[in-house]
């Protein structure tokens, strides 16, 4: 399976694969972490929607993008402190280029 994804992603050997795993891990807990932290800052709570129909779906809603957005970002801040921006470049343009995004 780790030969397949190697090929894959056009890795060259087992120790890149594991850095790009750690920069994967490091990025997804950074990014929520960040998010909450984004949120308490703007004291945005659950209770600021309670007005809302669906107030709770929107709030959640926006943690997703929020969180979406932050990991983007992220990611290629962690891919370059790892020495991976090339892998991480690419790897962004490709999610860009299925949202829609020409770049």
């Amino acid at each position: 399976m780790l030969k397949r994804l190697k090929k894959k992603w056009g890795v060259n050997s087992d120790f890149q694969l594991f850095v790009i795993f750690v920069v994967f891990g490091i990025t997804g807990s950074a990014s929520v972490f960040l998010e909450e932290s984004l949120l308490n800052l703007f004291t945005i709570s659950p209770e600021l929607f309670s007005n809302f129909p669906l107030g709770n779906i929107l709030y959640f809603l926006l943690r997703i993008i929020i969180t979406s957005l932050l990991y983007q970002v992220l990611l290629i801040f962690f891919g370059t402190i790892f020495f991976q921006f090339k892998f991480f470049w690419k790897f962004e343009k490709k999610i860009l280029r299925r949202l829609g995004v020409k770049l």
